[in-house]
């Protein structure tokens, strides 16, 4: 059984979610206890709880301490089955980490796995927007031999939610890969939506401040606009920019409009966050780089990447992985950049 302290590194929702993909993988009982323990409300939400009970509608598993506030879990696992799963959050609760949660799982799974979620947020705080999954994230993903496809229904945004969104997998363990070399910046892309402001032009607005901003660092977008209808319950709005170069990376940045945060803020926000990236040639965004721990860890064989920052969510991933599946990972600083290297 794999016994794991949740208040370890960053002592948040990551390690609840990572640690119980791997035992579904690796098909072993999980014990995990101190679960989000350094999080100012600490123990299972919403979003953490349904990402558990999916994870265990996907491979069969048994159960115990799934409710909310939880700190405490028990979770046996059995054959990854696939197949179509209904997943529901109930509140604005982030649909992306729900997806990031049992995407690792889906790809050991023996049937194709269709995986629809309801009333939840598909841009929210602290997660990855929607759109950040499907162009950043899932591409990069292909580049491992990981297929994945998202598509949005509606978007989602806090406090009401109500966002519903599908992630389609066709099974097949992910493969090492090497991202060593940024290469030579190829384009820039982007997609701007709002959610009912049509009205007030905010996906316009956003894409415009963030192209100038751009424009200002000597780079040009080509942002796509989206002004959506799917959700009358709760408007709101988000903007994804990425990069792509001419050895197949991408690197990305996002950002989501808030109560009086005005959308020109919105856009310079991640057009910012996109030129530290772009400042710094790395192979993974801060984001990213996270992401792809768990399925180089997966992968037989090396793998590789340069990052700019080691963020605390990359520190745990490489700690849980190290922990769960006797891998090892070495973190070594290349000029101005990381290059974090699983062996």
């Amino acid at each position: 059984m794999f016994e794991i302290d949740g208040s370890q590194k960053s002592g948040s929702g990551t390690i609840l979610r990572l640690s119980v993909a791997i035992a579904a993988i690796k098909g072993e009982p999980l014990h995990i206890t101190n679960i989000r323990q350094n999080r100012p409300q600490p123990g299972l939400k919403h979003q953490h709880l349904e990402s558990v009970l999916t994870a265990a509608k996907l491979c069969d598993a048994e159960v115990q301490g799934a409710r909310l506030g939880s700190r405490e879990l028990w979770f046996t696992p059995h054959k990854i089955k696939g197949g179509d799963v209904e997943a529901q959050i109930e509140t604005a609760g982030s649909i992306p980490m729900l997806f990031l949660s049992t995407l690792p799982i889906c790809v050991f799974a023996q049937t194709p796995v269709h995986l629809h979620v309801a009333k939840g947020g598909t841009d929210t705080t602290h997660a990855p927007t929607i759109n950040y999954m499907r162009n950043v994230l899932l591409p990069s993903l292909r580049r491992l031999g990981v297929l994945g496809e998202i598509t949005v229904q509606k978007y989602g945004y806090y406090p009401k939610g109500m966002g519903e969104a599908t992630l389609t997998v066709k099974p097949n363990p992910p493969k090492p890969i090497v991202l060593e070399n940024f290469g030579s910046l190829s384009a820039i892309k982007g997609v701007s939506v709002c959610t009912f402001l049509a009205d007030r032009q905010v996906a316009e607005r956003q894409a415009k401040a963030a192209q100038s901003t751009l424009a200002q660092h000597g780079f040009k977008a080509d942002t796509q606009i989206i002004n959506d209808q799917s959700n009358p319950i709760q408007k709101g709005s988000s903007i994804v920019l990425w990069a792509e170069t001419d050895t197949g990376v991408l690197v990305g940045a996002d950002s989501i409009g808030q109560l009086r945060k005005i959308a020109e803020d919105v856009g310079k926000e991640a057009a910012q966050k996109l030129i530290s990236e772009l400042k710094a040639k790395p192979t993974a965004d801060e984001f990213l780089a996270d992401m792809l721990i768990p399925y180089m860890a997966l992968a037989e064989g090396k793998s590789s990447l340069l990052t700019r920052t080691v963020t605390e969510h990359i520190e745990s991933n490489i700690w849980l992985t190290q922990k769960m599946l006797n891998v090892k990972f070495s973190v070594e600083k290349v000029n101005n950049l990381y290059c974090i290297e699983k062996s």
